[in-house]
């Protein structure tokens, strides 16, 4: 469970490498995943959330404490 997003829900996708000769192996698209700490003055304090590049830019336009809602409205625990 830690390449997914806590906030957009960003998983792992699934195709193929393909070598010169047309071969083609399974292989993993990965989301740039980071885990981040936030202070929620709501709840007096810190919250650590496993994000993607483009959630940590979502939470910088929107808050803390939307994206808080937001996370918990999809069934996650924070």
């Amino acid at each position: 469970m830690s390449a997914h997003c806590q906030l957009t829900g960003a998983e792992p996708g699934f195709g193929h490498r393909i070598s010169h000769s047309h071969r083609r192996t399974a292989r993993r698209f990965d989301p740039n995943v980071q885990r981040k700490r936030y202070w929620l003055p709501s709840e007096g304090r810190h919250v650590r959330l496993t994000l993607s590049a483009k959630a940590i830019k979502t939470i910088d336009s929107i808050g803390i404490e939307a994206a808080v809602a937001r996370i918990r409205a999809r069934g996650v625990n924070v």
